[in-house]
């Protein structure tokens, strides 16, 4: 019984200095930069900036000479402690920007041609085989709210007439929305720009105003409006050049739809609730 349990125990003192050996011979050294970076981000893992998790970003940026600014969530702010981290210059040319939903096409504006009983997801609703989803509108939200979910910052909810609203405060510009949408309506603009075209129908005229009560009908009212020339008409549908816009706000009491708003600024939005239609509570 006795030599039983002195042979047990000399076999593990045996495994034990063969593992030790092993991690000595083996050990692969960690660059302490991974772990110093992995603390300076935000800890989302939302993958927006091309990868897993903030960890592998993390790696990537020290093994792989992975971009500095790629962080979305954490901005210029985390991207130029990257850098100093990295020893290198982090250049923050591009704007921050912020999510905008490009349709305002609700209940009460854009009417359904079927009653839709299926899954509550806009990519099941929206398959060739259901007509492309079942609002009159083959361009406009389908309102379940499938960005909604796919946001990993609560930075959306959807509004009262059934169409998605922005959290501008909350919203990282990760891009988790942009994906998630299979009629692409969102698309991130520049976060100081406060003007907006939110319509993406691209029907003439009569067959827009058929559908929705609040699509662009390609009138051009904005077009000649603009002093500028910041906006034209492509695919009957207004496009404003944010590079040129002085937000005059001439377009938006020109358009007759309504279908250009004027939403607060972020820092305009502190101590209101955004609604919809861009306004402050």
């Amino acid at each position: 019984m006795i030599s039983a349990v002195v042979i047990l125990a000399l076999s593990g003192l045996a495994f034990g200095a063969i593992l030790a050996f092993a991690a000595r011979k083996f050990f692969v050294p960690v660059d302490e930069r991974i772990e110093t970076i992995r603390n300076l981000l935000p800890g989302a893992n939302c993958s927006a900036c091309g990868h897993a998790s903030c960890s592998s970003y993390a790696e990537a940026v020290v093994s792989k000479g992975a971009p500095v600014d790629a962080c979305k969530v954490g901005g210029a702010a985390v991207a130029s402690k990257i850098a100093g981290v990295m020893g290198v210059e982090a250049v923050l040319d591009e704007e921050a920007k912020v999510a905008e939903v490009m349709c305002r096409g609700g209940r009460s504006a854009a009417p359904h041609s079927y009653e839709y009983m299926g899954i509550s997801d806009c990519k099941a609703a929206s398959l060739p085989m259901l007509h492309g989803g079942p609002k009159m509108c083959e361009y406009g939200c389908l309102g379940f709210g499938t960005c909604v979910r796919s946001c990993p910052f609560d930075a959306m909810y959807m509004g009262d007439d059934g169409v998605p609203v922005v959290d501008r405060d909350a919203c990282t510009a990760c891009g988790k929305c942009v994906e998630a949408c299979p009629k692409h309506l969102i698309r991130l603009v520049p976060r100081s720009k406060k003007i907006h075209v939110v319509c993406s129908n691209r029907d003439r005229g009569p067959v827009a105003r058929k559908v929705c009560k609040v699509a662009c009908i390609a009138c051009g009212a904005c077009v000649r409006a603009c002093k500028v020339g910041a906006i034209s008409l492509r695919d009957n549908v207004a496009l404003i050049d944010y590079s040129k816009c002085t937000e005059c706000g001439e377009c938006v009491a020109k358009c007759p739809t309504k279908c250009i708003i004027e939403v607060p600024r972020v820092e305009d939005t502190k101590g209101g609730t955004q609604s919809a239609q861009g306004e402050v509570a």
